[in-house]
């Protein structure tokens, strides 16, 4: 079965309901503006004795109704995906797969479209829009999201809930592993690695947040990174503060508690969770010490 007619199923799937507050990639619609672009056809047409093929790299039909709708597209999917997720447990347990899956799917008609833009026009525009996606934070699969929902279902094996069993047999965490890594394992023979080290201390998270570029830091690493105190949160920070990574402004006022992947290395370093925890706990009474002692001593 073609993938087209598999997406076509499943948007029409057991699902439907699922689907109906939730944006897609128009992927029959985008192919088809891609299929009736005249001017590439006729130079693609023109082109037919050169192997190398057509060489026109870009269109304006094409781009002003493609790339403007498919960022559009993209980004409701991935704001949908993250908003249901961190909504609560309860969410996780009902519709965790179907986020999983949904996705899985949309990300998988983006990488087939964009590819097929680039046959058609002979480019690397497609391949240039999809690290566009990744810079703008709605490159569904890179997602910090998938990680969460990754480590609920690891958190939940052995659970009574069979569904969950099943489901977690598609997720395994190696915190041994150099760098310690979640992989998920999705249809379509999709792998997928994170890499669970923090890039300040290049250690395993502990207390892991996702700040809103979708880079995840121990919360101590990232509230000495934007000069706040552990007290204070992140959402303390200036709004100038920049991710240590992308550098991106603005990145910490959202950011959010991996509660999940928390939980995860709790349960599987028990040893390492608590020596972390009390170095935490013994920075924040420092840093406490320190404000009260500026206060006091007007210093």
């Amino acid at each position: 079965m073609k993938f087209g007619e598999a997406f076509t199923e499943y948007l029409h799937g057991e699902q439907d309901r699922f689907l109906e507050k939730c944006g897609h990639v128009e992927y029959n619609t985008l192919k088809k503006v891609l299929n009736t672009c005249r001017s590439c056809n006729a130079l693609r047409h023109s082109c037919t004795s050169d192997s190398s093929g057509c060489q026109c790299q870009s269109c304006p039909l094409c781009d002003q109704k493609f790339f403007s709708e498919l960022m559009k597209e993209a980004s409701q999917i991935a704001g949908c995906f993250s908003s249901r997720v961190r909504n609560d447990q309860q969410a996780m347990v009902l519709e965790g797969w179907m986020l999983i899956e949904y996705a899985l799917m949309n990300a998988i008609a983006i990488k087939k479209i964009l590819k097929k833009y680039d046959k058609i026009h002979g480019s690397v525009n497609g391949r240039n829009f999809k690290s566009k996606l990744r810079a703008e934070h709605v490159e569904l699969l890179q997602s910090p999201w998938l990680i969460e929902l990754g480590a609920f279902y690891l958190n939940s094996t052995g659970s009574d809930d069979g569904g969950l069993k099943e489901f977690s047999s598609n997720f395994s965490c190696d915190f041994n592993a150099n760098p310690p890594v979640m992989t998920l394992m999705l249809s379509y023979l999709i792998k997928l690695e994170f890499d669970l080290t923090c890039a300040i201390c290049l250690d395993i998270l502990f207390n892991p947040y996702a700040l809103s570029c979708g880079h995840l830091f121990c919360k101590s690493c990232a509230c000495s990174s934007a000069s706040v105190f552990l007290f204070d949160g992140l959402r303390a920070a200036s709004p100038k503060s920049k991710c240590p990574i992308c550098r991106e402004v603005g990145v910490y006022a959202k950011a959010v508690h991996m509660l999940e992947l928390d939980m995860l290395l709790k349960r599987r370093c028990k040893d390492y969770w608590k020596e972390r925890l009390t170095a935490e706990r013994a920075e924040m009474l420092a840093q406490s010490k320190l404000h009260w002692a500026k206060i006091a001593y007007g210093y």
